[in-house]
């Protein structure tokens, strides 16, 4: 069983993106900062982490470009959740070390498709 780790603030984002995680099998840890996110990582290595990018005490870039820079989480694929779909946040998300990036509101399917690929 995969093990996931979402890096979410919102209490109704975080709530729906594991319940329809569970379903389909993985196994999923929740930080709610990124703060949080990093020492999460760090403890529980996980397979992969989604990383809200817009969080508290710790945004998602900053927590991101810690966990590409230690030597214990920088192979963990990071997918970047961001309701900021501007022209360059894509690149943004891979600049700063995110393996893929999704828009919210969250499509299930096409996230599944992006973990899915990472995981393989």
């Amino acid at each position: 069983m995969y093990r996931i780790l979402l890096v979410e603030d919102n209490e109704m984002n975080r709530d729906m993106l594991s319940r329809r995680l569970k379903r389909k099998g993985y196994e999923i840890t929740l930080a709610v900062d990124g703060g949080e996110g990093v020492e999460k990582a760090i403890a529980e290595k996980p397979d992969l982490i989604l990383m809200d990018m817009s969080l508290p005490v710790l945004d998602g870039w900053a927590a991101t470009q810690q966990l590409k820079q230690k030597e214990e989480t920088k192979s963990i694929p990071i997918i970047a959740l961001t309701a900021h779909a501007m022209a360059g946040d894509y690149q943004k998300a891979i600049e700063a070390g995110c393996d893929d990036y999704d828009t919210k509101p969250v499509e299930i399917s096409r996230l599944l498709g992006k973990i899915e690929t990472l995981l393989s």
